[in-house]
């Protein structure tokens, strides 16, 4: 089958710095094309290229052509390209927040693109556009049609982006990590629409993702990219069942099993290195080690909480109830790690924030050693503090942009009063850092220097700085890559065992919290739709909704 989209020798330099070494690839008509690589591989970069959207000032092509239908897309000018971009080849972006203009309404938006590369009239365009949010399976098209970017979900903004994205019936759609943020349901969903949509217009998808698991569901084609070079490409039965290259056996092996539980997880260096440990924890240690835990009294208690909030919409209207967390009831013990999973909206963090005092619970008790918090004085609260902690799902806004991580990481010692003197705490502050895998020299470093993966560890280093006994993770690997993530979820393991620490693990990644998990708990509209031994409930689901997630986890070939 013809190519439609040619790619040769094409390097990419940021300043003097090549960033893309000398790529060829083929994009045919009607395939789908998954291009697969970690943050810093050159796979996003690549593909602005095609659309000319590299920044300018900053960024060259240095070699090489991006040929489609017989034109050199480098050798065009900007007027020219503007007529290409959105209509003949177009873009989903990642994050379909920062992608839609927040004061415009979603039809507008949509609205916008028709008008400015067709010839219909203003009405054709409104039909049209509510025909394709009809098309992109959007609940109540003519709500959403009238409705504003905030007013509306994750999953539902990012259809608004495909929508706008194939209005145009484009030939080639480019979509950029267009799940990463997502529930494993809604990115199943996302998934179903942009191959259905793919058969139904014989459009052709380059498709740009880490997970290579999602990459089998949907290419048929992939190309895997590590340091801004192609290291194999072919057919996704191929690479999958027999990989050449080590970096891609390690993309296939660094995501938690559903089936063994490693003690410790593969990172890409351990393939590149080949120094993999087998090691696995057998379900006889797994049943010795909860005999252990749970024969001790519990370290929390969560009796009957509720979390209601009150929405007014209106002057005259009625202020709205809504249960956020409904009559929840657990109890958590020490040392161990409560996997507490649903899709976005279903209350997991706002119970996870009940739990932190940092929104309190409207209705029953959370007794930590016996002691109920939600009745604590302020001081006491506070005191609290150092013994329950939290860490965040961004660690690049939960740091503070003006101040070296050391002094971040120190900061809540003082706060606290731990240790006599700040040469004191800076000598614990550079043991803690070499713990989570970081050295001395990055104590004077800001933030904005440091990769996604290495923000996640200096945000750990602060949490564990307090010697707390309980830390709350709230989606705390969902936005790194594949072999950060196994680098991460080994680092908290570590910590555990060495620390004593009992983990509250939030996500929406059931592979993950499975993996990490003793117990698991499965909330669904604010209520728990199920509580067993983790294993347990991934083999034997007793709920829809909990088989529904399971059956949602791209699984690989």
């Amino acid at each position: 089958m013809g190519a439609i989209l040619s790619i040769k020798n094409l390097s990419i330099a940021f300043g003097e710095n090549e960033v893309i070494h000398n790529i060829s690839y083929q994009l045919r008509k009607n395939e789908i094309l998954g291009i697969v690589g970690e943050s810093g591989s050159g796979k996003s970069v690549s593909s602005l290229a095609i659309l000319g959207l590299l920044p300018k000032k900053i960024s060259k092509i240095t070699n090489g052509s991006i040929f489609y239908r017989n034109n050199d897309l480098t050798q065009l000018s900007n007027k020219t390209f503007q007529k290409i971009r959105g209509h003949k080849i177009a873009m989903i972006f990642q994050e379909p927040m920062s992608s839609l203009n927040p004061s415009m309404t979603c039809g507008k938006q949509v609205e916008e693109i028709l008008l400015q590369h067709t010839n219909s009239s203003k009405n054709q365009v409104t039909e049209e556009t509510i025909s394709l949010f009809e098309k992109v399976k959007l609940p109540d098209p003519k709500r959403v049609f009238k409705s504003y970017p905030h007013e509306i979900s994750g999953g539902q903004k990012q259809r608004v982006m495909i929508a706008m994205a194939v209005a145009c019936k484009p030939d080639i759609l480019i979509a950029d990590e267009p799940t990463t943020a997502l529930d494993v349901t809604v990115q199943n969903d996302i998934i179903t629409l942009l191959k259905e949509l793919q058969i139904k217009t014989k459009m052709s998808i380059i498709f740009i993702t880490h997970d290579l698991a999602l990459i089998s569901e949907i290419a048929n084609r992939v190309l895997v990219m590590y340091k801004g070079n192609i290291v194999e490409q072919g057919r996704v039965e191929t690479i999958f069942k027999n990989p050449e290259h080590n970096y891609t056996k390690a993309l296939i092996n660094s995501r938690p099993s559903l089936d063994t539980r490693l003690k410790t997880l593969p990172t890409i260096q351990d393939f590149l290195d080949d120094s993999i440990s087998t090691e696995i924890i057998t379900t006889e240690q797994r049943k010795t080690n909860h005999e252990k835990l749970y024969s001790k009294p519990p370290l929390l208690e969560v009796i009957n909480v509720e979390k209601e909030y009150i929405t007014k919409s209106g002057w005259f209207k009625k202020p709205q109830h809504f249960k956020a967390v409904n009559n929840v009831s657990f109890k958590l013990y020490e040392g161990e790690t409560l996997g507490l999973v649903g899709e976005s909206g279903c209350g997991k963090s706002t119970l996870g924030n009940a739990i932190l005092q940092l929104d309190k619970a409207t209705a029953g008790s959370i007794l930590y050693n016996g002691i109920d918090i939600t009745k604590l004085s302020k001081t006491e609260t506070r005191r609290l503090r150092k013994d329950i902690q939290i860490i965040f799902q961004d660690p690049y806004s939960s740091l503070n942009p003006r101040i070296p991580v050391g002094e971040a990481i120190m900061e809540p010692m003082k706060v606290h009063n731990l240790y006599t003197s700040d040469k004191e705490r800076k000598e614990k502050v550079i043991d803690i850092l070499n713990r989570v895998g970081l050295s001395e020299d990055y104590f004077t470093r800001y933030s904005h220097e440091f990769s996604g993966g290495q923000r996640q560890r200096i945000g750990i280093a602060r949490t564990i700085a307090l010697q707390p006994k309980l830390i709350v993770c709230d989606e705390s690997v969902s936005a790194l890559d594949i072999s950060v993530q196994a680098q991460v979820l080994n680092l908290l393991n570590e910590l555990k065992k060495d620390f004593g620490f009992t983990y509250i693990f939030i996500s929406h990644d059931l592979a993950v919290v499975k993996y990490m998990s003793d117990q698991l708990l499965v909330m669904n509209q604010g209520k728990i739709e199920e509580l067993d031994d983790a294993d347990t409930i991934y083999n034997a689901p007793k709920k829809d909704y909990t088989k529904k997630l399971i059956h949602a986890i791209p699984k690989g070939l």
